[in-house]
């Protein structure tokens, strides 16, 4: 791991755990899911390019599918 990767781990991280506070207070499931997804995710991914691609990506999903 390097520095960068470190770094966008903590930034999808943090996101995703308002995502996750969010979606537990609100009841909704897209922003709960996609929360507990963005902090898990960069546990897994070593290419910093896929890591911020696929960390947009889930960023993204609770805006385009809404329930």
């Amino acid at each position: 791991m390097d520095t960068s990767s470190l770094l966008w781990g903590l930034v999808f991280g943090s996101i995703g755990l308002g995502f996750f506070v969010y979606g537990r207070r609100q009841r909704t499931v897209v922003p709960l899911v996609c929360g507990i997804a963005l902090m898990i995710f960069p546990y897994f991914v070593s290419n910093t390019i896929l890591l911020v691609v696929l960390g947009v990506a889930l960023i993204a999903i609770p805006y385009f599918v809404r329930m």
